[in-house]
């Protein structure tokens, strides 16, 4: 294949290209980037491409690839390299470590507050911190539904109350 029929070929592939670039990247400058890189390594392998084969087909997997490879590329560039002796991969994503006996010392704090609470208040609160829904506590309790809603939130109300002032 000549390289004016190949550039012949290409042209008509011009607009399934570029909205298949639109689909992968959803955005029009990264499309267009795409697009250009694809038609540059089309035109660089030309010589590769087997004249009795489908041309849309390989210009496509030329697209898909060229956008895996980017993506691969962009994702590994937020990776950072630790040189110590250890060698680990640190993601720059965010992390947060947590202090145990800082979360200790305030469960202790929390537990004191509710065993302080008003029974009332205090039953229905533990069920659903245990992971009771509401209309559970409120057929085991026997009270109705908003009765069950309106002690929680008073019991959260007085337990941040007391919290803030021990604080």
């Amino acid at each position: 294949m000549t390289v004016q029929e190949f550039s012949y070929q290409f042209g008509t592939m011009e607009h399934v290209l570029k909205a298949f670039a639109m689909k992968l990247c959803s955005d029009k400058f990264d499309a267009d980037d795409l697009y250009q890189e694809t038609a540059y390594r089309a035109f660089k392998y030309r010589g590769m491409f087997k004249s009795d084969t489908n041309l849309k087909a390989w210009l496509i997997t030329i697209m898909r690839n060229t956008f895996i490879n980017h993506y691969r590329k962009k994702t590994k560039n937020r990776t950072l390299s630790d040189w110590t002796s250890t060698d680990f991969l640190i993601d720059s994503g965010d992390y947060i470590t947590i202090n145990d006996a800082e979360s200790k010392i305030a469960m202790e704090e929390i537990e004191k507050a509710v065993i302080k609470l008003d029974k009332t208040l205090s039953v229905p609160f533990k069920m659903r911190s245990v992971g009771y829904r509401y209309q559970e506590i409120a057929d085991e309790l026997e009270l109705p539904l908003g009765t069950v809603k309106s002690r929680i939130f008073l019991a959260r109300k007085e337990l941040q109350t007391s919290l803030n002032a021990s604080n």
